[in-house]
């Protein structure tokens, strides 16, 4: 795992404006598409939205389009921004976005379709429909697979997944093989992680009971059933028409995503939809087209850690949700249900930095008239934006500024966020904003051991091993557990860590 992903884990930046005006995002464009506004809904809400969004464009970075349902109808429907920066292609009703763990509930759907068949039960065990399964595997079930209580290692997960492991070509079977010598993080059964491996291997399950390809099941069982002639699945390189291109963003400036392989994937991600072609399926759901209400009330009663056969089961405003998030390479979607208010909120991305989740929870907030604070621009998005129209020492300036004018919050009284915008320009890559950003950062807080490793993964990408060596090790004398910099130790010692 990249430095970037795991301080996107591990902080979480107080909004924070000092009162600074809201920044229009360079290239956002306009919405897109007109609102939807059936009869009998106000027209005050279908404003809500659409500002809420404007608002999300300004200062969050969203691009892309979302859909508000109330009876299996739309409410609200918009696209905003654009699916391709480079030709100026607007975002529209019809643009593709990758779902990525959004696939993962179709993938639960599909076992409890073959388990009302008689083909499967979801309390046998998983090997004996897997072909060499190691040892370890042997007491695993499916509901441990559907629910991520069966304790294999999540593939994406893995130190190096960032770094090389993610941009490989993958057979079937590929990215679960990178975990199956891997012990179990705990016994099958006694604990909660998220694992992409159990949900490929769930993929793999259903072809062998099906005797079929997985994309041909899901076309043949779902897709062609409801129509949904706008989604597909698609684990090669294949090129998808009107898909939406991926972008992450720094400071208010959009930017490639990092390439990411999609071959191997098998059930824990693939499908690429519109919000359109979401909403007939979520329909589908709601009103059990597809399975029977014993089967969809089994896929989410006794859920563990809000999880349940593919999906997390929260409550949002009071209200039970049921839904799954899912974000790739440049994407964030959230995909919520309100099966007891009967509402559906869609939310497809093209924007690693907007939230889904957050969003589609902002939505319904609305429709249920629990007030929304409009989202605003983040002290860090400041400081990148000085950065990039002015220099490192402009936006260093900027931090400055904004710690004598609120000394006491939180962002200040820590290195996280001056380390996040050093790691957000090292990919980029600007090697010597980086180097001093992290400088910076060691200056302010002479404790921060991921400044260090900063500085060792910029010596470590200009040649200088025995420099990188060194900051890692500093590193490891302020934070002796610092996994970060005991994995890169022994990477760049050639393994073995001496």
């Amino acid at each position: 795992m990249t430095m970037t992903k795991l301080l996107a884990a591990t902080f979480a930046i107080s909004a924070f404006t000092l009162g600074q005006p809201a920044l229009a995002a360079p290239g956002a464009g306009p919405a897109h598409s007109a609102a939807t506004q059936p009869s009998g809904r106000s027209a005050d809400q279908s404003a809500a939205f659409d500002a809420y969004m404007q608002a999300a464009v300004r200062n969050a970075a969203f691009s892309g389009t979302v859909l508000v349902a109330r009876d299996g109808a739309p409410i609200f429907r918009k696209s905003y921004g654009l699916a391709n920066r480079a030709f100026d292609v607007p975002n529209a009703d019809d643009t593709l976005y990758q779902l990525a763990s959004v696939t993962k509930p179709f993938t639960a759907l599909l076992i409890m379709m073959l388990q009302e068949e008689g083909k499967l039960k979801v309390d046998d065990l998983a090997c004996d429909y897997l072909a060499d399964c190691p040892l370890a595997w042997r007491s695993i079930t499916i509901r441990q697979l559907l629910t991520h209580t069966s304790g294999i290692p999540n593939y994406s997960s893995l130190p190096d997944w960032d770094e090389t492991l993610d941009s490989r070509t993958y057979g079937t079977g590929g990215l679960v093989a990178l975990v199956r010598d891997l012990p179990l993080e705990f016994a099958p059964g006694e604990g909660y992680r998220y694992s992409n491996a159990g949900y490929n291997l769930l993929g793999a399950i259903i072809e062998r009971v099906s005797g079929k390809p997985l994309p041909d099941v899901l076309q043949d069982r779902i897709l062609t059933p409801l129509g949904m002639d706008h989604t597909v699945f698609n684990a090669s390189r294949l090129v998808i028409p009107h898909l939406a291109t991926g972008y992450y963003s720094l400071g208010s400036t959009f930017i490639e995503a990092t390439p990411q392989s999609m071959t191997g994937v098998y059930g824990e991600a693939g499908l690429s939809s519109t919000v359109g072609d979401l909403l007939i399926w979520a329909r589908a759901v709601d009103t059990h087209t597809l399975i029977s209400r014993a089967s969809t009330e089994q896929m989410i009663d006794q859920a563990r850690n809000n999880y349940g056969f593919g999906w997390e089961i929260r409550t949002w405003h009071g209200r039970r949700m049921i839904g799954h998030a899912g974000s790739g390479p440049g994407f964030s979607n959230m995909v919520a249900r309100f099966p007891d208010d009967d509402l559906t909120v869609v939310v497809l991305s093209n924007s690693d930095e907007a939230s889904g989740g957050g969003t589609a929870r902002a939505l319904a907030g609305i429709y249920f008239g629990d007030p929304q604070a409009l989202p605003e621009v983040q002290p860090k998005t400041l400081i990148l934006d000085a950065i990039l129209s002015g220099g490192v020492d402009a936006g260093l300036r900027r931090y400055q500024e904004m710690k004598v004018a609120e000394p006491s919050a939180e962002i200040f009284t820590t290195d996280e966020m001056i380390v996040e915008i050093g790691y957000e320009l090292l990919g980029l890559p600007s090697m010597e904003a980086a180097r001093r950003v992290f400088q910076f950062a060691l200056e302010q807080f002479p404790q921060s051991a991921y400044s260090h490793d900063g500085l060792a993964d910029i010596s470590a990408a200009e040649g200088d091993k025995a420099a990188a060596i060194l900051h890692f090790e500093t590193s490891l004398q302020i934070d002796p557990e610092n996994q970060y910099a005991i994995d890169g130790v022994r990477r760049l010692r050639g393994g073995d860590g001496r």
